[in-house]
């Protein structure tokens, strides 16, 4: 689950991690008001889920009231089109009005779950700022990592090390190593499967802030972290993943015009991967999970046809728990429901099949069976070449 900056850095302070004071806003009047209470230069932050935000004009300095109304009424309830949004970009239904900080350095630092070795990785570089991307592409040699042991979490030296390779000294460096161990206990606490502070800000008296904040939770652990949950923002994310998500099933959108439905995570990570080995796109990742009803099948078809981008439709099922036979029952009364008209490839094994493909074929309906994985998208290929 990913929440908005000023979520973020709320939490975050509640494990002594520095940051700028602000407050959340949603109209101009609002922004006005913080900003008198924050004190002259103040910075106006669109919220949105996405980064990008200062070079799309979603971030701006303001030096007095005339400013911040002027910004706040220049983004406020306006689409923010960055790198991250797409080209059909976010409304901005949110600001963070913040106090203007004395910025003597910017550095970078974020914590991921490092998939190879299982444990926490600190990525840090001297050369943070906006366009880190670039950094890691032309100059990798700039940015330090340090793996952490969970049983142990983040030791003081590994933080000091950090924060000698960041170059900070006098107060910056106790300070520095102060944010990093803090930072870490957050990472933590909080269930993160990432924290990225860009930039972590070094100021001229040598504090340590952060001066931006993103944070995304491990949504398998939002049943023990009920206040983040909470912090939701489902205006923020897909329509199709929030009513996917109602109905108890694995679905993410993708740009492709290849509607997927598979049981099991790793199955459906597979069909995408022959999609595009076959020369197609899948348009999304959708796992209807082992034990799917036919409920859960009706509603998986009613999110795929709703995508206008899906033009074909891979059923690639393995019948174990969820058996071939429940399966073909739920597509065909889904389809008569839903009058869908999409065409529909097939591929299923497992218990009851070849009850599955009697009850397929004697249905009159238009599905396409398939033999293999292979098989299945060779079809998919050569229906979207031949409409």
């Amino acid at each position: 689950m990913n929440l908005h900056e000023h979520q973020a850095k709320a939490l975050l302070a509640g494990y002594d991690v520095r940051v700028p004071r602000g407050e959340p806003v949603e109209s101009v009047g609002e922004a006005v008001a913080a900003a008198s209470r924050l004190g002259y230069p103040v910075v106006v932050k669109a919220q949105i889920h996405a980064g990008g935000r200062g070079k799309a004009g979603g971030v701006r300095l303001a030096r007095n009231e005339a400013a911040v109304r002027e910004a706040a009424e220049a983004i406020l309830g306006h689409v923010l089109v960055t790198k991250q949004t797409g080209p059909e970009g976010r409304l901005v239904r949110r600001l963070l009005i913040e106090e203007g900080v004395d910025i003597a350095r910017e550095l970078y630092v974020s914590l991921i779950v490092d998939r190879s070795s299982g444990r926490p990785m600190i990525i840090a570089s001297a050369a943070g700022g906006m366009d880190i991307e670039e950094v890691a592409i032309e100059t990798p040699e700039k940015i330090q990592t340090v793996l952490v042991d969970p049983a142990v979490g983040l030791q003081p030296f590994q933080a000091r090390r950090l924060a000698f390779g960041l170059g900070l000294k006098g107060p910056a460096f106790g300070n520095g190593v102060s944010f990093l161990l803090a930072l870490y206990r957050a990472f933590d606490g909080l269930d993160a499967s990432q924290v990225e502070i860009n930039p972590m800000l070094v100021t001229g008296d040598g504090e340590v802030l952060a001066l931006d904040a993103k944070l995304s939770v491990d949504d398998s652990a939002l049943f023990r972290q009920r206040k983040v949950a909470a912090l939701r923002d489902i205006r923020e994310e897909s329509p199709l993943e929030v009513e996917a998500d109602r109905h108890h099933l694995n679905y993410i959108k993708l740009d492709g015009s290849v509607g997927c439905m598979v049981n099991g995570a790793g199955l459906a990570m597979a069909t995408m991967d022959i999609v595009k080995l076959a020369g197609a796109e899948p348009a999304n990742f959708l796992d209807v999970g082992g034990g799917a009803s036919a409920d859960q099948i009706e509603n998986a078809f009613r999110i795929l046809s709703s995508d206008s981008s899906v033009r074909i439709v891979l059923i690639n099922i393995f019948g174990g728990i969820l058996r071939c036979d429940r399966l073909a029952e739920g597509l065909i009364a889904a389809v008569r429901k839903l009058g869908l008209r999409l065409p529909i490839v097939i591929r299923m094994e497992g218990t009851n099949v070849e009850v599955a493909r009697r009850m397929l074929a004697d249905s009159g309906m238009d599905f396409t069976p398939a033999d293999g994985m292979k098989d299945a998208a060779d079809k998919v290929v050569a229906k979207l070449r031949a409409a």
